[in-house]
């Protein structure tokens, strides 16, 4: 079991000076089972990534601890996601959301993801560990993650399922090798294997007993705050 006193300790979230924000896609471990994920969404519409893992590019200004966050329109959802986070040159574990347009995904997905807020917990974990080196590596596969919408467990799984931080850090990094930088580092599969649609979004990502990071934040479509008002 993951020791909390092995990779650091509970913080907010750090301010951040003009960051880099990047969202890895496709970014499971079992290549198999990423392919299998890229046929179905193919056959819903959305295009096969032009290479595996995909690395997008997105405005850092999406990123918002806010809890209540406009909506373009009812298809949107969110996904659970560890974020690496590197702040003045210090290394955070952090927990996020890749909300996503899921109607514009099917005509791009880069867009898809550049239409929707990307939330992140109040806290993070300050690591003692360096994730571009390999420190966290070793405790990746232990960390549990789940999410529910409006209240109904969505996923659950941990981050076995992905690839390791230390690939992941090191293609975030061939363009970022300097300053401030968000990656959120993927998703865990679907319970019920399809996307849904609600108003509130919850996650978790916890090491056993050690440290629980949650994340909850509710959809509003229609008029509302401006994005990244925190109310």
């Amino acid at each position: 079991m993951v020791s909390v006193a092995s990779l650091g300790r509970e913080v907010p979230f750090p301010d951040l000076s003009a960051p880099a924000l990047l969202v890895i896609g496709y970014a499971g471990r079992n290549e198999a089972s990423v392919r299998k994920h890229i046929e179905e969404l193919a056959a819903i519409g959305i295009a096969p990534p032009p290479r595996v893992p995909m690395v997008y590019d997105l405005a850092a200004d999406l990123l918002t601890t806010a809890i209540h966050l406009p909506a373009q329109g009812p298809r949107t959802s969110g996904e659970v996601e560890p974020v690496l986070v590197r702040a003045a040159g210090a290394w955070h574990l952090a927990l996020g959301s890749d909300h996503t347009d899921r109607d514009l995904e099917a005509s791009d997905v880069r867009n898809s993801k550049a239409a929707c807020p990307k939330p992140v917990a109040p806290t993070v974990i300050l690591l003692d560990v360096d994730p571009v080196r390999g420190g966290l590596d070793a405790a990746w596969d232990a960390i549990e993650v789940t999410s529910s919408i409006d209240d109904v467990a969505y996923q659950r799984g941990t981050l076995a399922e992905l690839r390791m931080p230390s690939d992941l850090t090191s293609r975030a990094i061939q363009q970022n090798l300097a300053g401030d930088l968000i990656i959120f580092c993927g998703t865990v599969p679907l319970l019920a294997g399809a996307f849904r649609f609600g108003e509130k979004f919850s996650a978790t990502m916890s090491a056993g007993a050690d440290w629980t990071l949650r994340l909850e934040y509710t959809m509003l479509v229609g008029p509302t705050a401006p994005r990244g008002a925190e109310n």
